[in-house]
């Protein structure tokens, strides 16, 4: 790269071409000041603070200007520190100094530089200036404005625009009044905001500022600050939490550098974190009173009986509990288990790991299942969201996980987004998506439910409910009528491709449009589109996977990538966008009926024996059933006795009259949970668990990046944290487990698994690893070499023989991002297709149940809202249910915007109000499932997908109601 060089304040320097003054002297030392600058905006040097002296003929703004071979550059001099002084003063004039009050962290920049210059209390032209008094907004409830503190540096104009890419904020005015608005000047709390915070991140001054949620704000110095991970979505965004530790509580959070995130947050991450400090925590072991036998539900709402709770209601479920000790607690659940094994066999009892859960403690608790049980009956929410995308990858590719990372996506000129709604569900993955577009990438998004992402798209395919398998075909078709398959890559990577081209040959899109709903001419365009890209990133969600033909939904999408070769480089590849914080960490664990941690079937003779040596005892030589499968046997009374950590099936489980009839036929249940849910209401024991800021441990996000998340603050009362309790029940099961502490346990997990092996807790701090991982500085595709300061710094090895040809050392770049540039990890080293009919969806509309019911998440709440609907501003944003419907579909049938309804299925009835929205189709609404006073899986079918075992969340027939 070519380089020129400069004197800076007196030193030689030489700096790449295309770099800033500003940028060349913060490198080496020099601290220019600046008030609309950022290091991650792009500069517009408004402000003029970042002046400085060239060749002592002119004032130049030093974030705009490039070096240039021989400048000379004085950056504070007299003549730049007068200029600097002034300006400082003109803006403290208008400035309601000290604006660093309770409402803000003191950290305001304009003042500091007030402070430098002597002028917060010595400025002449104060007296003269016309200070905006009262100019606030308090509508949002979280984002203090105060007018009176704005400069108009426009950074949260352009950390909207171009970070979030949310394009909320701008100016509204003329001369002297000009503001930033919100929309077409809205107040903040009634726009588009989507309260990312990433404005008040980027805020110079307090004119922008996070209202307190626990305790009024203090300065950084003040506070605990623990750098640790985000408890949400499979993004794992980087956090640091500000604790107060004499009380006990967090008191802001920001993003860092570091992960996979940038220093991004989406509202979740940012302010919705202090429902561990929840008054309903629980503290003390419960056990059930003989009195409330035989179990069922005991709060009105999950009785059926109707009722407004958004929570249980404690005063209505506590009578049936006791509290009791840790040790009779612990005995009675441990000689409950053992009595049933002793009768039953180890195959009635089941466990529900959760994907809330660290690394470590899914670890043990799929280990305490299978070591000291006997049962490989063990899963979680997996099977509840991405479990036929995995296995659809397994059979395709050999493997289960992300074939590149979501920040790659700046290097597509293609992205396919289908099923998921990332603004919602992943939405810092979706700021670089939104980045990547703006920068000339092509968008496909194909989904029944119209997303955000559609605004961005080149292509918008809103395709009936569950006919995706048909219209893939169709792009598949037209891929190879057309002849825009790769030829190369198909020959010398794949196999089966015959089979694929016979059967895509009778999808003609004339034949799928009336099927899919897409005309004919627009599923070729995006076929020309896929066929014609050099580099195609397809990323998928739910809307892909929770089907009953979910895995044929995968396959083709997997197909699509074979096709066109789009498998083993920069800016290609399979994403399915994971949505727990380590659904990803959990299934690499084991923490699934059918394989050991790192996807070790637990069929396999030679398998099972390396873990039968590592844990000592021999182990079941049968898969396990999955969780639906594991609620069907509890109603039938093959399963009778069931430990759940962390998870809430009452609400998640499809069919949920289905569930209760389960969970009350259960000879015993022991629930280890942060609160009393409505799975613990059918409990016969409750034991008091650690929530994520109160523990220790790595979580592995949907990149494969391994990190720390560390405690931040301490336990209530008697709580415990989880991996202990899991040793401690373990022991008292006959099987003892001592471990020091969770590194420990993580090292044992990373023996047991190549893909884990060289991560240790030494060298995960900062971004984490992205498994597999290879210590030292590994070669990078020459492809990737000079892109290094775009990515993370710490990266994956591939599967060992699919190292890229060409390579180069990139220092600090471990490993490769992208899988599979060589060969798959499959027995012949090649991907397969797996070509897959069109078939209906289990649960069809007719006369009766005209409507189709899809369900989902909003951005603000997170799977059955036991956190979420804790958190007091995530709960203020987003209080309560609701129906999305088509505005005719309401005017059909005679209702009205707002009003309250009932939606019924085949399986029962929930009311809530409407909400008219063109984002649906006709014959189709949507429920977002977090909201107990109106769980939408009262509705769904519990019917599964063959292969992955997935029910059918996304599909079934209902009918509107008065």
């Amino acid at each position: 790269m070519k380089s020129v060089t400069l004197t800076l304040d007196g030193r030689s320097l030489s700096v790449p071409a295309g770099t800033t003054i500003w940028e060349a002297a913060k490198a080496v030392g020099p601290d220019i000041p600046a008030l609309c600058h950022s290091p991650k905006l792009r500069p517009v040097g408004v402000c003029r603070m970042c002046v400085v002296d060239v060749g002592g003929r002119v004032l130049v703004a030093s974030c705009v200007r490039l070096c240039e071979e021989g400048m000379k550059v004085e950056t504070s001099s007299p003549k730049v520190e007068r200029q600097r002084r002034m300006l400082t003063a003109l803006l403290l004039a208008d400035h309601p100094s000290p604006c660093d009050k309770e409402r803000t962290t003191r950290d305001c920049e304009l003042e500091a530089l007030g402070r430098k210059y002597d002028l917060i209390h010595n400025n002449p032209l104060q007296a003269h200036g016309r200070q905006s008094v009262g100019l606030s907004d308090l509508s949002s409830p979280v984002i203090a404005v105060d007018h009176s503190a704005c400069i108009l540096c426009d950074r949260c104009v352009r950390a909207c625009d171009e970070v979030q890419c949310n394009e909320v904020i701008g100016r509204t005015g003329k001369g002297y009044p000009t503001r930033i608005g919100f929309d077409l000047d809205s107040p903040m709390g009634q726009s588009t905001c989507v309260s990312c915070g990433e404005c008040v991140a980027a805020c110079p001054t307090g004119a922008l500022t996070n209202k307190p949620i626990t305790l009024p704000l203090v300065p950084r110095s003040e506070t605990t600050n623990v750098e640790s991970v985000c408890p949400y979505c499979g993004v794992g965004c980087a956090i640091t939490y500000h604790v107060n530790a004499a009380a006990n509580t967090i008191v802001w959070a920001e993003g860092r550098d570091g992960g996979g995130n940038d220093g991004r947050l989406c509202v979740k991450g940012r302010y919705g974190w202090d429902y561990a400090t929840h008054e309903q925590r629980l503290t003390k072991p419960l056990i059930r009173r003989p009195e409330f036998y035989p179990k069922g539900p005991l709060s009105r709402e999950v009785r059926g009986e109707g009722g407004k709770n958004k929570r249980v209601d404690y005063a209505e479920v506590m009578p049936a509990f006791r509290e009791a000790t840790w040790d009779e607690a612990l005995d009675l659940i441990a000689s409950k288990f053992l009595a049933i094994k002793k009768q039953h066999g180890p195959r009635a009892l089941a466990g529900f790991g959760s994907a809330k859960c660290s690394n470590e403690e899914a670890y043990l608790f799929q280990k305490m299942m299978r070591a000291a049980l006997g049962t490989n009956n063990v899963d979680h929410c997996t099977r509840l969201c991405h479990a036929s995308s995995v296995a659809a990858l397994l059979e395709g590719i050999g493997s289960g996980s992300v074939t590149d990372v979501y920040p790659d996506a700046q290097h597509a000129d293609l992205i396919l987004l289908t099923g998921s709604n990332p603004t919602v569900n992943h939405p810092v993955a979706a700021t670089f998506f939104k980045q990547a577009i703006k920068k000339g990438t092509k968008l496909i998004v194909v989904d029944p439910r119209r997303p955000t992402m559609a605004d961005f798209a080149d292509w918008y395919c809103q395709i009936r409910p569950g006919t995706d398998v048909a219209f893939y075909n169709a792009v598949l078709h037209v891929l190879v009528a057309e002849d825009m398959v790769n030829h190369c890559y198909v020959r010398d990577r794949t196999e089966n491709f015959d089979a694929l081209r016979e059967l895509v040959a009778k999808y003609p899109p004339e034949r799928v449009a009336p099927v899919c709903g897409i005309p004919a001419d627009t599923i070729r365009e995006v076929a020309r589109a896929v066929g014609t890209s050099r580099n195609m990133m397809i990323f998928w969600g739910m809307g892909i996977s929770q089907h009953t033909h979910g895995t044929d939904n995968a396959r083709c999408l997997i197909a699509l990538c074979l096709a066109t070769g789009n498998v083993g480089r920069p800016g290609t590849g399979l994403h399915p966008l994971r949505g727990q914080n380590n659904v990803q960490g959990a299934s690499d664990a084991g923490l699934i009926p059918m394989v050991y941690p790192d996807y070790q079937p637990v069929e396999d003779e030679t398998v099972r024996k390396k873990f039968e040596v590592a844990w000592g005892v021999p182990l079941d030589p049968k898969k396990g059933l999955t969780v639906v499968e594991i609620m069907g046997a509890a109603l039938t009374g093959e399963v009778k006795g069931m430990l759940m950590l962390g998870e809430n099936p009452f609400l998640s489980d499809p069919n949920i009259n289905k569930v209760r009839k389960a969970l009350s036929a259960l000879e015993f249940l022991a629930v280890q949970d942060i609160f009393l849910t409505e799975t613990a209401e059918f409990a016969d024991v409750v034991l008091p668990a650690s929530s994520f800021f109160e523990k220790l441990g790595t979580y592995t996000n949907t990149d494969r990046r391994v990190q720390i998340g560390r405690p931040t603050i301490a336990p209530p009362g008697e709580a415990r944290l989880d991996w202990q309790v899991i040793c401690e029940l373990s022991t008292r099961l006959g099987y003892p487990m001592r471990y020091e502490s969770p590194a420990q346990v993580f090292d044992e997990l990373t023996s047991l698994s190549p893909s884990y092996t060289g991560l240790n807790y030494a060298n995960l701090s900062g971004g984490g690893k992205i498994w597999p991982y290879f210590p030292g500085t590994a070669a990078v595709p020459a492809a990737l070499a000079g892109r290094a300061g775009d990515l993370p710094r710490q990266s994956s090895a591939p599967t060992v023989g699919a190292r890229a040809a060409g390579t180069a050392a990139v220092p600090g770049y471990i490993g490769e991002l992208v899988l599979f540039a060589d060969r798959f990890p499959t027995p012949s080293g090649r991907a397969t297709f797996v070509p897959c009919e069109f078939a209906e969806a289990a649960d069809l509309p007719d006369a009766e149940y005209p409507l189709v019911l899809n369900t989902g998440r909003v951005l603000e709440h997170w799977h059955t809202g036991t956190m979420t609907r804790r958190a007091s501003a995530l709960d203020a944003l987003r209080p309560g249910p609701f129906v999305e419907v088509h505005p005719a579909d309401l005017a059909k049938h005679g209702f009205a915007d707002g009003q309250e309804v009932t939606v019924r299925s085949r399986r029962g009835a929930i009311r809530l109000p409407a909400k008219a929205s063109d984002g649906v189709q006709p014959g189709s609404v949507f429920i977002p499932f977090h909201f107990r006073e109106a769980a939408a899986n009262v509705l769904t079918n519990d019917a599964l997908d063959p292969f992955g075992k997935i029910p059918e969340f996304k599909f079934c027939a209902v009918r509107l109601e008065e």
